[in-house]
């Protein structure tokens, strides 16, 4: 018969404590799902002059942006936890009225609701991770483009390389389900890129990582 020693039960319970905080790290480290870059990513020549990370407020003009605000934030990481600082992340999508900012997109609609007080959503914009990994955006909560769910265009880069393109969405949307680029993901990487949003100081708030 084996005796079981208190060293022996020490060390089954670290084994297994390990496995579990391993096993939780495994779970949560999915990778964020590519998707589409889609028809209208705005090369140099589309862009507007400002493209920071506020694209909200276009630098020159006191004009602001239709739609609701949200600040998109999160961080950039390794699937190991590995923070990545120095990347650059990109984000464009339509404005209110589902208008790219982009000469393909050449429906006859008004881009930015066309209205005095209005045409000041930027349309693109881009950030750099800091030390620890941390991105931040100030947008416009995604409206539905024809045919597609509401979503944000991303992008990822270290450098010149492209590391990632993906997609973001609202959570719990209606439009979700009826969007093709949605549904090819599981319901795991679906989670990973679907915006929660909470209020702080009258501001929507939402926190994706990216995980690559």
């Amino acid at each position: 018969m084996k005796l079981v020693t208190r060293r022996g039960l020490l060390k089954g319970f670290i084994a297994i404590t390990s496995l579990s905080v391993f096993s939780r790290n495994a779970v949560s480290a999915i990778l964020t799902p590519s998707a589409t870059e889609g028809p209208f990513y705005p090369n140099s020549s589309m862009r507007l002059a400002d493209v920071d990370n506020d694209l909200v407020k276009v630098m020159g003009t006191v004009k602001k942006a239709g739609g609701e605000i949200i600040r998109l934030k999160g961080k950039v990481m390794s699937k190991d936890g590995k923070m990545l600082a120095g990347h650059r992340i990109e984000i464009w999508q339509c404005d209110v009225n589902g208008k790219y900012l982009h000469p393909s997109d050449n429906r006859n609609v008004i881009y930015d609701n066309g209205l005095q007080e209005f045409q000041g959503f930027q349309g693109f914009g881009h950030d750099v991770t800091d030390i620890n990994g941390n991105y931040s955006f100030r947008t416009i909560k995604p409206a539905i483009y024809p045919g597609r769910a509401p979503h944000i265009h991303v992008k990822v880069l270290n450098g010149k390389r492209e590391i990632l393109t993906t997609q973001f969405y609202i959570a719990g949307d209606a439009n979700n389900n009826a969007d093709s680029i949605y549904r090819r993901m599981s319901a795991k990487q679906a989670q990973s890129v679907s915006m929660v949003f909470t209020e702080h100081n009258n501001v929507l708030e939402t926190n994706i990582d990216v995980i690559i």
